[in-house]
């Protein structure tokens, strides 16, 4: 057997590797994405009071810290009786949730992948990257750049700092909207709202010129889980459980997010510190799925804004109708999403309960609390026990790269089994492994915990460990 690692895996958000297993005849065998460093935050925050805990959780990522915030704070809100939120708090929530998707998605569509796909798998180390959009496509770096600081924007406004803010509290928020910023972030939206129409456009033009590629690399057949809302359309922040196979059948019927550990099951490597879900229904072989942005376009039955709304009716024609499975297809999906968001906190501004109206609720008392939200990368989980005394005595978190660990797997078998031949390496097949990775937006972050830089390293053995070939980055 031959093994093949890349460690790290660039451009994503955190630290990873990728193991390659061939064959004696070359042929690769099996393909491993692993999580290298122990993520504790589960223990972390086992004996803290669950008052704390959307402030805590928050430090698991730089990334999407609001994602886990508003997690923790509805798993919280269950705890102190009160799921049903006033509803000013309810809409300074959901605005600032709009404001991280927005800017997790432009900045991993502008800085991360855009550079593979203006300018090919198999460009030049030194000018694929930001710099090298910058330099060639200014207007497009520009925009990506001004899309992610509205982002921000949005969720200082509304959480109070842009990077692990304070904004949800037990029962809701803590502040509403200032007027001022409110008609500050107002006067930006059609402007914003235009330059995620331009992004949609981009994405599908780069799609569509090398069609048959794009939806051939990488791609796998999978089940689709995510959130929708009561009446199917695509929801981030609230919503009902829904799965569907390769062909669109149903598998998990719009279930309450409360009954996850009845549909859902988590099964351990021994070589990863990730767990793999999979639909308890279906088993461990058979029960995985993916998650995220192709997921959440591919299970709703519609967009309630209109210009996403009609970009999700071109998407679905890619299969006429049915699941779109290809894997860089994702990269689409997500700035429908992004034009989602420009177009829902468009609307929502204007909305005169996010400058006054009640702030928290409360009731009696539970035990258990479950969160569940759809952060950028797919379906995200928490769930907290509290002892007499208020204290965490338990935590369960499923993120949502935990829940694409199968399929990110999957892809880059396929990859590995289509590119290598098993007698050279090469930097442009290294990087074809990432843009399989990187299609997923993984958050590693969020399942690991490591300081310090990593270099690159890339071995390749025969059968008997002699070296035949050999690269360095670092």
């Amino acid at each position: 057997m031959t093994r093949i690692t890349i460690d790290p895996v660039t451009r994503v958000e955190g630290h990873g590797k990728i193991t390659l297993i061939q064959d004696d005849d070359g042929r690769v065998s099996e393909a491993r994405l692993h999580i290298v460093e122990f993520r504790g935050f589960e223990k972390f925050i086992q004996g803290r009071p669950y008052w704390e805990a959307p402030v805590l959780v928050q430090r698991l990522c730089g990334i999407c810290p609001v994602s886990h915030h508003l997690a923790a704070a509805k798993a919280v809100d269950y705890l102190i009786g009160a799921p049903a939120i006033p509803p000013s708090a309810l809409k300074i929530r959901r605005l600032m949730h709009f404001g991280q998707i927005l800017q997790s998605h432009a900045l991993h569509f502008f800085h991360l992948s855009s550079p593979d796909l203006l300018f090919g798998f198999d460009d030049a180390v030194r000018h694929r990257n930001i710099v090298g959009v910058l330099q060639d496509h200014p207007q497009i770096a520009r925009q990506g750049v001004l899309l992610r600081k509205f982002g921000q924007q949005v969720i200082e406004a509304t959480a109070g700092k842009r990077i692990h803010g304070t904004g949800a509290i037990p029962g809701g928020v803590n502040a509403l909207l200032n007027k001022d910023t409110r008609d500050s972030l107002m006067a930006q939206t059609a402007q914003i709202v235009e330059w995620a129409q331009a992004a949609v456009a981009l994405i599908r033009s780069i799609f569509m010129q090398e069609r048959d590629y794009h939806q051939q690399f990488a791609s796998i057949s999978s089940h689709m889980l995510s959130l929708v809302g009561h009446d199917g359309r695509l929801e981030f922040y609230d919503g009902l459980l829904r799965a569907n196979d390769a062909s669109g059948q149903r598998l998990i019927d719009d279930a309450s997010p409360l009954d996850y550990l009845d549909l859902l099951r988590e099964h351990i490597e021994d070589w990863s510190y990730m767990k793999f879900p999979f639909i308890r229904s279906l088993g461990v072989e058979h029960g995985w799925y993916r998650v995220g942005p192709l997921a959440r376009i591919n299970n709703c039955d519609c967009i309630d804004t209109p210009r996403a709304e009609a970009e999700r009716q071109v998407f679905m024609d890619l299969n006429q109708g049915l699941p779109v499975q290809a894997t860089l297809a994702t990269h689409w999906a997500r700035m429908i999403e992004l034009l989602h968001c420009a177009e829902s906190i468009q609307l929502m501004l204007p909305d005169p309960d996010l400058l006054s109206g009640e702030l928290t609720a409360r009731g009696d008392m539970q035990r258990i609390g479950i969160g569940v939200i759809e952060a950028p990368r797919g379906t995200l989980i928490h769930h907290y026990e509290i002892d007499d005394d208020g204290l965490i005595e338990r935590a369960n978190l499923i993120v949502s790269t935990t829940h694409n660990n199968r399929a990110m797997n999957e892809s880059i078998r396929q990859v590995a089994a289509a590119n290598l031949d098993g007698q050279q390496l090469t930097e442009a097949l290294l990087n074809q492994l990432e843009v399989a990775v990187r299609a997923y937006d993984p958050c590693l972050s969020c399942a690991t915990h490591a300081l310090g830089q990593m270099p690159l390293e890339v071995e390749l053995l025969d059968h008997e460990h002699r070296r035949l070939g050999h690269l360095f980055k670092g």
